[in-house]
């Protein structure tokens, strides 16, 4: 590795598992912490190896995952603007190496070399890093770990789909097997998540395009990805596709309304000026064949502003409009608030148009977004929280499609519950002494830590991480993040395939993002597959005892969530106190009864406010009288 490889304070940060005040400190405390190397005054990069250096001094070092190592450097060898160009770069060697595994490395460095881009330091040292790593991880999934960072650094102008709403969306349009269009794909969230047969997409940025055509063809997806703004220059005129999947830009105000007012896509009507979302509903559909299926992603504000009426008359009134799905807050990166999914069908010759449309508070329940679309599709009985409403409803002055407006989710019980619900929180409060661990206070005292990085080379604990995505429906358990939020059995389902991730009883399971709520759990079952976004950590019950790790594992986590922030978790990089495995498993004693003291607390808050409602719901309208 080059020596001139350099970080910045976030990126300390994140190596050291701490937060950017303890580098501030470190850098006032210490006078031996590395001096800035390059960039400026408020943001100074230093070497990397005298970082890696004064940690390991300090007792601080974590291992540097080889992936992490590799990211660092190509940031080091251009700047944050043309670092998509760098990535893309690395894509192309990796994407070589694939293909011809046995090349060496000189070989592909003099090949490469001519393809750089301008303003990438490139010398044989950074293609050789790109090859161990490559070697290492695999192609595909080394280059999936630098695309993470890259989307993580640049999340803001990037606003790529989280994955468990892309899957979301690639299953109601039922994308398997399908022509596939994303008009404005980004770096190909979408299309990864979509299985189909043939994929296209386009973007407006030349190396967001470059990326997504490298990452589909790392999952060995047949595609074609095009540069240009879809809008204006429209890559694939005149072509039609199964399914249109978008999440388009958001509150464009330069998107081309004057250039494109007679434009032939405006079957339903010109967008106003401020309605570009509006513009690109229009555009999916004119590139989706008749009975074919477009979900986009809307700002929550599309459903009800009056400039856009017309347009959204129009929609429903042709039965081009099916569905409006809630999400909650964050699910679109585009806005801060609820944004919707909007699920269009092109209207067919001959067939007359619906009278219904489905409309879903979902929130962050997407099982119940895709419950609901698929009841809706089959004439069967629609869940709790989603409602078909009839079109002839919904075409009044205003046309407000706001899912609040039109679904009452029942979220109170009905009074006759009260007397269970108060048996039940009866029973379950006189439980809850008997669950708190004895605990004694004694003087803190530093421990001797080991990572769990360490523990994996010494043969102590397995990693393993649930597939991008799964290889389809089948009969096969899945347990997902919602699964493991609630701690519930697995709710998932998929076939079967090789290098798929099986649970077994005491392993550790965790989301790979934690934030409120969302921490790890050891597993009482065996049998089920590890679904996508889930870490699985196996220990030799000899020599680490699991509720103690993951005891460990949640005070990592929640220190970070305490402090307002969502972690990303490297589980190589957490650290383990040394302990005997008798004091281990006294220790995870306590971790498993404080846990479990908590699930139940969870849970009597839960029946405790139904209770509440119940109660005084009854005594107002006389369901319910005092004893």
């Amino acid at each position: 590795m080059r020596d001139d490889v350099t970080v910045n304070a976030a990126d300390i940060a994140r190596l050291a598992d701490v937060g950017r005040a303890a580098v501030s400190n470190w850098r006032k405390r210490f006078d031996d912490f590395p001096q800035p190397v390059g960039g400026t005054a408020t943001s100074p990069a230093f070497s990397l190896v005298e970082v890696e250096g004064w940690l390991r001094r300090h007792n601080r070092y974590v291992e540097v995952a080889p992936v992490e190592r590799l990211w660092q450097r190509l940031r080091s060898a251009t700047d944050d603007l043309r670092l998509g160009e760098a990535v893309g770069f690395a894509g192309t060697v990796l994407l070589r190496l694939q293909r011809e595994p046995g090349l060496d490395e000189k070989t592909l460095f003099v090949e490469m070399r001519e393809t750089a881009p301008y303003g990438l330091d490139v010398d044989a040292g950074l293609v050789a890093a790109i090859v161990e790593v490559g070697r290492a991880e695999g192609p595909a999934e080394a280059f999936d770990g630098i695309c993470d960072r890259y989307v993580d650094l640049h999340s803001r102008r990037l606003l790529a789909t989280p994955r468990d709403v892309a899957r979301l969306m690639a299953r109601i349009g039922d994308t398997s097997g399908r022509t596939v269009l994303d008009p404005a794909c980004g770096i190909g969230t979408l299309l990864l998540e979509s299985s189909g047969s043939l994929t296209l997409g386009q973007d407006v940025s030349e190396s967001a395009a470059r990326l997504a055509a490298l990452r589909l063809r790392f999952h060995g997806y047949e595609s074609r990805v095009e540069t240009g703004d879809s809008l204006r220059a429209d890559a694939f005129a005149g072509e039609q596709a199964e399914v249109v999947i978008c999440n388009p830009p958001f509150s464009e105000r330069g998107w081309g309304y004057e250039e494109l007012t007679s434009d032939p896509r405006w079957e339903y009507g010109l967008p106003p000026r401020g309605e570009s979302e509006l513009a690109w509903v229009q555009h999916c559909l004119a590139h989706v064949r008749p009975g074919g299926t477009v979900v986009i992603m809307m700002p929550g504000v599309a459903a009800s502003r009056r400039p856009g009426r017309r347009v959204r008359g129009n929609l429903l009134r042709a039965g081009a409009l099916r569905a409006i799905i809630t999400l909650s807050a964050g699910a679109a990166p585009a806005s801060s608030g609820a944004p919707d999914l909007w699920v269009l069908r092109r209207p067919e010759a001959g067939v007359a148009p619906p009278s219904e449309v489905l409309m879903v508070d979902a929130g962050e329940d997407l099982a119940l977004a895709e419950t609901a679309w698929q009841a809706f599709c089959s004439s069967k009985g629609l869940p709790q929280g989603s409602d078909a409403v009839r079109i002839i409803d919904l075409l009044d002055e205003e046309v407000d499609l706001t899912t609040s407006r039109r679904i009452t989710v029942l979220r109170q019980p009905d009074a006759s519950s009260f007397s269970a619900l108060r048996e039940k929180a009866a029973a379950l409060a006189k439980s809850l002494a008997a669950t708190l661990p004895r605990l004694s206070a004694t003087q803190r005292h530093e421990r001797a830590m080991s990572s769990i990085g360490e523990l994996a080379r010494a043969g102590v604990v397995t990693i393993l991480q649930g597939p991008l995505k799964l290889p389809g429906e089948g009969e096969l358990p899945v347990l997902t993040t919602k699964d493991l939020l609630l701690g519930r059995a697995p709710t998932g389902r998929s076939a079967d395939a090789p290098g798929l991730a099986r649970v077994e009883r005491d392993d550790i399971v965790s989301p790979i993002v934690t934030d409120s709520g969302w921490f790890p759990r050891v597993m009482t079952e065996s049998g089920a597959v590890l679904g996508p976004q889930l870490l699985l950590i196996r220990t030799d019950p000899d020599r680490l005892d699991p509720h103690f790790l993951a005891g460990c594992l949640r005070a990592a986590s929640s220190s970070r969530v305490r402090h307002g922030t969502s972690v990303r978790l490297d589980p190589r990089r957490a650290q383990v106190p040394r302990l005997a495995i008798d004091e281990q498993r006294r220790y995870g004693e306590a971790f498993r009864h404080l846990l479990a003291y908590e699930d139940a607390t969870r849970a009597l808050r839960e029946i405790s406010d139904n209770l509440v409602a119940a109660g005084i719901d009854g005594l107002f309208n006389g369901s319910l009288h005092p004893e």
